[in-house]
């Protein structure tokens, strides 16, 4: 299972997708706080609760489960949630005027994660249609496609080798980021003024190509020595790393800028439109 976020109507609606079940989850609070539009929607969904049991003598264990939620703080909190058909069950028992489109989203919803199982393809193609739209490149696209399916590689060569996803992965992650960069996770972040963005979405072509090869050459050298757990696995990726820092720092010496800058996808969207601006300057010159 994994955390995602979905949109509607510019809500965000905590989910998580079950492969055994091959069924989405839905956080019952947020979907009720867009629905009623309530600044209290704990407070809402309790006296829902409370109606449906009182009206269907029974209890609501065959319609909501509580999973782990990332909740505002950041912590990992139980949180009702409910499948599709669970929501629809709810959606029907609060009056409100977004109920028919928000069932229509839910369809939407369920049918990309199918369709994505049936051709993975497709999940590349949102991906790719998503960054488009945000104003990147189709270069750094591609490289940033690329950057996904290495730290795959990385986090399956890790779990194969004794690291435990979550705080291990981050750990590690770390460790890779001080060797060829000289900055943890967070530093970084705060280096490019990021708060919870996404690091890698704000990286320049150049960030993510030995971004990308101190991941590759952490996982190359983790399947060959094959070390064990956190400690070991620490080692190796302080050496992945640093043969990546040394190829920054020689890049570095050659052109005499630095590779790493305070620039985020907010800058480099800034940049390609001053370049977009001049070229339909000189064509109308």
């Amino acid at each position: 299972m994994g955390n995602v976020i979905k949109l509607f109507d510019g809500n965000q609606i905590r989910s998580i997708w079950d492969n055994a079940e091959e069924e989405w989850y839905f956080s019952v609070i947020d979907i009720v706080a867009v629905l009623t539009n309530s600044d209290k929607p704990r407070d809402y969904w309790y006296r829902v609760k409370k109606r449906m049991s009182d009206e269907e003598k029974s209890e609501l264990s065959t319609i909501c489960r509580q999973l782990k939620l990332k909740a505002p703080d950041g912590k990992m909190r139980e949180t009702d949630v409910a499948n599709m058909q669970g929501i629809f069950r709810i959606i029907q028992s609060i009056p409100s005027p977004k109920a028919e489109p928000f069932k229509i989203w839910l369809a939407e919803v369920g049918k990309d994660r199918i369709d994505e199982i049936i051709d993975p393809e497709l999940t590349i193609d949102r991906a790719l249609a998503t960054y488009l739209k945000k104003g990147y490149t189709k270069e750094w696209i591609n490289q940033r496609l690329q950057s996904i399916q290495v730290r795959k590689e990385l986090t399956d060569a890790w779990q194969e080798h004794g690291v435990k996803e979550g705080r291990e992965y981050a750990i590690l992650t770390n460790e890779i980021s001080k060797a060829w960069s000289g900055m943890t996770t967070r530093e970084y972040k705060d280096f490019k003024g990021l708060k919870k963005e996404n690091l890698r979405d704000n990286m320049s072509t150049l960030e993510l190509v030995l971004n990308m090869l101190a991941e590759a050459t952490t996982t190359e050298l983790t399947n060959i020595t094959h070390p064990q757990g956190l400690e070991e696995n620490k080692k190796v990726a302080q050496d992945g790393g640093s043969i990546a820092g040394d190829t920054r720092k020689a890049i570095e010496n050659k052109t005499g800028k630095p590779i790493i800058t305070p620039k985020n996808a907010i800058s480099f969207a800034k940049l390609i439109e001053d370049i977009s601006k001049e070229i339909k300057t000189e064509k109308n010159e």
